[in-house]
């Protein structure tokens, strides 16, 4: 049989049609994305309709829709998707679930005249997390991205499952991406205690140190070095009432890390948000981040290239941790872990041919030191 169980109606249009018969009222989904109902059928990630209308008066059981009154007979009921129910399902078929990780390991690697006699069914459960922690951060295509505005504040709170971020960068009026870099110019600082006139902090009626407002941070967002946007960098420069001061790193001595007019971002570790340069006020931009994987039952898939990789760091794991099993098989399983975790690396990477091809080409340009 093959691995393939929805429709193309149920893959493609993310709906299921049913013709109803005199007394039926159960309607039953058999494609891959799970119907949810959190409250009666609000928060939900599909729709019922009935000869075209929407309906609400049914309940859900295991993906079995249980209408309230039979429609009638020959009556169109249709169960579809919400966008972005359909937008998950998309592409599942490169994906291998956690739980279908684990199962798996079970079978091929736990039992008598295993390596593995027995094992807790929650150990590999940890282990799996574990690992599909440590390869989003190197290994896996877990990159996320959010398209935010930057607001007068120019701060952005930091994304609710944000382990790091890749890049950020600004988008401009036809979709272009330019990167903001981060600066050494400017810090935030995580505490600001009061301070009387001998500069001795003050206390609360708790004893902890009164908190007041970062200059530096007021300093910062208050500048206008770039000007009042992205675009109007030469004007502003030469305008500003001290530019012979912003000739740092530009016109002498140049230095790399501030050459350049996109903007600047630093991360404010007391508040949880990225704050940004002045020019950037208003901008469209781009936050690219990643995540461990496990933040939402969406992210707890593992690519399939990347399977064998899975199962070798859980073997590996849980031999490296049990007592009396000799160093060398833990040895073999580590070597085995490496190798194929190389191999999903690899495989990942989608290194194609034709692409490296199209840039070389350029490549062969004399360029002058």
């Amino acid at each position: 049989m093959g691995l393939l169980t929805e429709t193309n109606e149920q893959y493609y249009g993310g709906q299921q049609a049913f013709v109803a018969t005199a007394t039926q009222t159960e309607f039953t989904w058999t494609g891959d994305t799970t119907l949810v109902a959190t409250t009666g059928t609000t928060n939900t990630n599909f729709s019922v309709s009935v000869a075209g209308t929407v309906v609400t008066t049914y309940s859900l059981t295991s993906n079995t829709i249980t209408m309230n009154s039979a429609p009638g007979l020959g009556v169109i009921v249709v169960i579809e998707l919400t966008d972005n129910a359909k937008w998950n399902n998309y592409g599942g078929y490169a994906y291998v679930t956690i739980e279908d990780i684990v199962n798996n390991f079970l079978v091929a690697y736990v039992g008598d005249g295993k390596l593995i006699p027995n094992a807790k069914r929650t150990d590999i459960i940890f282990h799996a997390k574990r690992g599909l922690q440590e390869f989003s951060y190197d290994t896996l295509k877990s990159i996320k991205s959010q398209e935010l505005t930057i607001p007068p504040s120019l701060s952005l709170i930091i994304p609710q499952d944000y382990v790091n971020y890749v890049k950020l960068s600004y988008v401009d009026s036809v979709g272009v991406k330019h990167i903001i870099y981060p600066t050494t110019l400017t810090s935030n600082p995580f505490t600001i205690p009061v301070q009387d006139a001998d500069g001795v902090p003050t206390q609360d009626n708790f004893g902890e140190n009164d908190q007041g407002t970062s200059q530096i941070n007021e300093n910062w967002d208050n500048n206008n070095l770039f000007g009042n946007n992205v675009n109007d960098w030469s004007d502003s420069y030469y305008n500003h009432p001290n530019w012979q001061d912003l000739s740092y790193g530009r016109r002498y001595g140049l230095s790399p890390e501030v050459s350049q007019r996109n903007g600047w971002f630093t991360i404010d570790e007391r508040e949880g948000k990225f704050s940004f340069s002045s020019n950037l006020a208003n901008q469209l931009i781009l936050l690219e981040y990643i995540s461990d994987g496990l933040s939402s039952d969406l992210d707890t898939k593992v690519p399939k290239m990347a399977e064998e990789a899975m199962y070798m760091h859980i073997a590996y794991s849980i031999l490296a941790g049990r007592a009396g099993v000799q160093e060398y098989v833990v040895r073999r399983y580590k070597i085995d872990k490496r190798a194929a975790l190389r191999n999903a690396k690899i495989r990942l990477s989608n290194i194609k041919l034709e692409e490296i091809t199209q840039i070389m080409r350029g490549k062969s340009k004399i360029i002058k030191n």
